[in-house]
């Protein structure tokens, strides 16, 4: 359910292209110039915007759909306490209906 509600595209931070972070980057900081903001807060603004960026797209980083205030990563790490093993999610499928994989 969590994959199907909130769509993901990468499992982990580090599986997230380093080319899609600098064009994600450029995309903020174009943005906060634009809107006038000074040189010395466009920084922190664009670190924000890319912390979003992680929350939205990365699996682990997404809030639990069934417990908001938990993310993923944390729900992953007390299962992994519970049971006494290292859990790791490797990779998931999405399907949507009418389009080709």
């Amino acid at each position: 359910m969590q994959i199907v509600s909130l769509d993901p595209w990468w499992i982990s931070r580090e599986d997230v292209p380093a080319d899609v972070i600098e064009s994600e980057r450029k995309i903020y900081e174009e943005q906060a110039r634009a809107s006038g903001k000074p040189d010395n807060v466009i920084q922190r603004i664009v670190d924000g915007k890319i912390e979003s960026f992680f929350g939205e797209r990365v699996l682990l980083e997404q809030p639990y759909i069934r417990d908001g205030a938990k993310k993923v990563g944390d729900l992953v790490q007390e299962m992994a306490s519970k049971v006494g093993e290292n859990l790791v999610i490797r990779r998931f499928t999405r399907y949507r209906l009418g389009e080709e994989a």
